[in-house]
């Protein structure tokens, strides 16, 4: 016996639990590289590649299909108190709880039902209507200014990792200059240390 509209929708909603939303991915992520990355927290039933929502820069975003609601949790909190690099994309990636609206395949609610319609300004609710319409474009300025102090952010976060990242490069290439011309061996000598060879 097939489903009915309710029973698919509720197996829908605990898919929806299972899942989080994940932003700030490299190009160049796969779903094999993608899902390694997340089986450290747990099991992966399945990772699925969407546009990302919530900026308009060129990083992707995913859907990861946790086996529990629970370990989905456990993910978006550990990744917010711990920031997961993937593939060397220079800034974190971002876990969030999934939407119903992120999903293509979303079932129908059939008791759902929107109606739209033009209002006329001499209806009772037009100014009421006006302000939400005011209030949503507010609502829309003001995310968007989150999202830029949010990238914002990131970028500093960017710059000094790679800041980093050179500094330590030319430490190595001081120590490994050291020991091609054999300076590190003179030192050793002349100080009686014994060097381990690694």
């Amino acid at each position: 016996m097939e489903p009915s509209d309710d029973e698919k929708y509720a197996a829908f909603e605990e898919k929806v639990k299972k899942t989080i939303y994940i932003d700030n991915l490299s190009p160049l992520v796969t779903k094999t590289v993608l899902e390694n990355a997340i089986k450290q927290f747990g099991g992966v039933n399945d990772v699925q590649f969407i546009p990302n929502y919530f900026t308009s820069s060129n990083t992707c975003a995913a859907l990861v299909q946790m086996q529990s609601a629970k370990q989905a949790e456990e993910i978006i909190q550990e990744m917010g108190d711990s920031p997961l690099m993937i593939l060397g994309m220079p800034r974190p990636v971002r876990a969030l709880k999934a939407q119903a609206e992120m999903f293509e395949d979303r079932p129908k609610q059939h008791k759902r039902k929107i109606v739209c319609r033009w209002m006329d300004p001499t209806h009772p609710n037009f100014e009421l209507a006006k302000k939400i319409k005011d209030l949503t474009k507010k609502h829309a300025a003001e995310t968007q200014f989150m999202i830029e102090q949010e990238l914002a952010k990131e970028e500093k976060l960017h710059d000094q990792q790679s800041e980093t990242l050179k500094t330590n490069y030319k430490k190595y290439e001081l120590i490994d200059g050291a020991q091609a011309d054999g300076n590190v061996k003179r030192l050793a000598a002349q100080y009686g240390t014994v060097l381990n060879d690694y």
